[in-house]
């Protein structure tokens, strides 16, 4: 029974999408253009940069006097309200749960943000475990973390494939401990020269489908 090792945001559960939402609905809250959800987007680099960082920088735009840990805390539970489960993923999860495989979730990030995604969304029914790297004390790509999930699980690695939208931490991860992988595109065009995925696919489904198949 083979592991299944997926990312969380944006291969499993939506991010952007969440992201914008909550993100236009606080700059209308505080009176900002509607333009500037574009900024936005452009500080959070697609959710790559520090929360607190980005807590700094609407502060600092905006002229705001909340506390920076009250908006990391906004940015952590706003997402999240916004996060729902896709039907399709989770009977995509399904097949591949009945074809033998083990669904894991790795992820980068906090626990205060990624577990709750995984719990209200009702994602935890259809995966074995999970591992997020702010608990587990060390992130994609390191290959530590990949090893951990598969301690979870009490299974091997050999024979595991990984799945998700990060080049670095996702398919760089892969590489660095010699698993094969599915690169979520997202509609861009694989550029690094060091590693390259196995696969490429638009999507989860299409994912699962090329691993079930291979």
């Amino acid at each position: 029974m083979p592991l299944l090792l997926l990312d969380l945001d944006n291969t499993l559960l939506d991010r952007a999408g969440p992201f914008r939402a909550w993100g236009e609905r606080f700059l209308d809250g505080i009176g900002a253009p509607p333009g500037d959800i574009d900024w936005l987007l452009s500080i959070d680099a697609d959710g790559l940069t520090d929360r607190w960082d980005v807590a700094d920088a609407i502060r600092e735009r905006y002229d705001l006097r909340i506390p920076s840990i009250d908006l990391v805390e906004e940015l952590h539970d706003g997402v999240v309200a916004f996060t729902r489960l896709d039907p399709l993923v989770a009977c995509t999860l399904q097949i591949a749960d009945g074809a033998g495989w083990i669904p894991v979730i790795v992820s980068n990030g906090v626990v205060r943000q990624q577990e709750p995604k995984i719990r209200r969304t009702g994602l935890d029914r259809y995966v074995a475990d999970w591992v997020i790297s702010e608990e587990a004390g060390v992130s994609k790509p390191n290959p530590r973390i990949f090893a951990l999930a598969a301690q979870r699980v009490r299974m091997p690695l050999r024979g595991a494939w990984v799945v998700g939208d990060g080049p670095e931490a996702d398919i760089g991860g892969a590489a660095a401990v010699g698993l094969p992988s599915v690169w979520l595109h997202r509609g861009r065009t694989w550029s690094d020269n060091r590693f390259a995925p196995t696969r490429t696919a638009d999507g989860l489904i299409a994912a699962v489908a090329t691993v079930l198949a291979g």
